[in-house]
């Protein structure tokens, strides 16, 4: 395997390749992206399909889990950090930043009171998020600040949680057949 010079080197290659693609293609370019999750009976893990992967979520044994992978407000940092760094890539592709490596960290606080009385201005969803951006890299600080700038500006992800918008729901019910003696 290469450094991560050599790839963002092949990235900014896809970067203008894609940006010809969908500027050529106009409101064509928008796309669907969809995910969804099923409950398997019997220990309550969460099923996550997106495209042709699966990820596993569950809780931990205190919550009745068995431990089998990250909870979702776990998954929604690691989410976070993997969409920040690859806008970090992105980014440094685009503005020809070398970069030895990179790394983010992404950190939260939960309180399991939360919502319950005495509780009631706790957060109930992930709070208190901070990440950490370590960057190796040659570059001059202030062409690494421009770089941080600009993954913040650009990075869905960041922007969602520090943005949200209105999330509409719909219930769906269907009953199962009741087989009478």
């Amino acid at each position: 395997m290469g450094t991560l010079n050599e790839y963002l080197e092949q990235k900014r290659k896809a970067i203008y390749a894609r940006k010809a693609h969908f500027e050529q293609n106009g409101d064509q370019a928008v796309s669907k992206i969809s995910a969804s999750v099923r409950a398997a009976g019997r220990s309550g893990v969460r099923e996550i399909r997106i495209r042709d992967f699966q990820v596993i979520s569950d809780s931990q044994p205190d919550f009745a889990g068995y431990n089998l992978g990250p909870s979702s407000p776990e998954l929604q940092l690691g989410v976070l950090g993997s969409c920040l760094t690859h806008i970090a890539l992105i980014q440094a592709a685009e503005r020809e930043v070398s970069l030895h490596s990179l790394e983010v960290t992404v950190e939260g606080e939960m309180n399991p009171l939360a919502g319950k009385p005495g509780y009631e201005e706790v957060p109930i969803y992930p709070h208190n998020i901070r990440y950490k951006l370590f960057i190796q890299s040659d570059e001059s600080e202030e062409k690494l600040q421009a770089l941080h700038e600009a993954i913040e500006q650009v990075c869905p992800i960041f922007n969602l949680l520090k943005n949200p918008q209105q999330i509409e729901g719909d219930l769906i019910i269907s009953r199962s057949a009741v087989q009478t003696v």
